[in-house]
């Protein structure tokens, strides 16, 4: 059995603080990055709706509630999001063909395509910031955020 002593609690503590920096800072820039690209997915688009597209375009058609628990945010607050959305032609609603009470949000035509060329530029972007990594050292810090995002849960705050 491996026993924790206390220069590795300390070595953790700062660990632990410098990855909270490292994430704050990321978040932020992420942050930017969404608001630049709900403007090229449309010069209207608020930015916060930008992860709703992605979600859509990822699980296809969704409830709103389904929505609102997936990102964690309140369902009139994504309510807001989708007729905003719905306006600008990017998403539509459609009878749950399981549930004729509920409706289903699925991307429109118009919608796939420009969050599509929004993406492609964000992959151009991102693959010329990380040009100069080694591409081992690129997946394994892809494979490090993936573990990190899955330990996150709603009630981890």
């Amino acid at each position: 059995m491996e026993t924790v002593t206390e220069a590795d609690d300390v070595a953790f503590d700062h660990a632990i603080a410098v990855l909270e920096e490292q994430t704050s800072v990321l978040w932020r820039r992420e942050r930017t990055t969404s608001h630049a690209l709900a403007k090229h997915v449309h010069p209207d688009m608020e930015p916060a709706a930008y992860g709703i597209l992605t979600l859509l375009q990822r699980e296809g058609s969704l409830r709103a509630t389904d929505i609102a628990l997936s990102i964690g945010v309140g369902k009139p607050s994504v309510s807001r999001q989708l007729a905003g959305l719905e306006r600008l032609g990017l998403v539509n609603r459609e009878l749950d063909p399981h549930d004729a009470r509920s409706q289903r949000v699925v991307l429109t035509p118009l919608g796939q395509r420009r969050i599509a060329i929004a993406q492609s530029g964000r992959r151009t972007a991102f693959t010329a910031l990380m040009r100069s990594w080694r591409p081992e050292d690129v997946e394994a810090l892809g494979t490090l955020i993936a573990r990190l995002n899955s330990t996150y849960t709603k009630d981890t705050w």
